[in-house]
């Protein structure tokens, strides 16, 4: 739980930091958050949370 909390924090500072500093639209910043929430609410959403979590412990054990 306090990775996915890390995380979500620490994406939505690199969103904010791509939107302050005219990288990327804000419009497409929203296409994309409403994508995350569509995609969370698919069968397809365990999924993707084992491999980030296995991803993670990956980079924790480097």
């Amino acid at each position: 739980m306090a990775l996915s909390i890390s995380a979500a924090v620490l994406l939505g500072i690199i969103v904010v930091v791509l939107v302050k500093g005219g990288h990327v639209r804000v419009g497409s910043a929203a296409t994309c958050a409403l994508f995350g929430f569509t995609l969370a609410a698919t069968g397809l959403a365990p999924t993707i949370n084992n491999g980030l979590a296995s991803l993670a412990g990956l980079i924790a054990s480097l």
